[in-house]
């Protein structure tokens, strides 16, 4: 089981933010998030939005910290990822 993590570095609602992502399968990605405390409201299409202040709590449970692009090319080349025109028309 292997998932990553990136750096604190996405603004938004006052704080800064991660995303988690998981390079086998969304399951994978949702039972880590959930191990972790994190709702199933902060899942947006292809990652969990994970606040700054959470950010250690997720590697030390296992996280595996890559750089922001690192992340993206492993999920594109895992076929997980799903960008926001995708996701509009799917559903």
């Amino acid at each position: 089981m292997t998932v990553y993590i990136d750096p604190p570095n996405w603004p938004g609602h006052g704080r800064m933010w991660s995303h988690l992502v998981s390079d086998v399968s969304f399951d994978e990605l949702h039972a880590f998030a959930a191990s972790i405390g994190c709702p199933p409201r902060a899942f947006e299409r292809d990652h969990y939005d994970v606040p700054e202040h959470r950010y250690a709590d997720a590697v030390v449970a296992g996280a595996v910290e890559i750089g922001s692009k690192e992340l993206v090319r492993r999920i594109t080349e895992a076929g997980l990822r799903r960008r926001k025109r995708a996701a509009r028309e799917n559903g």
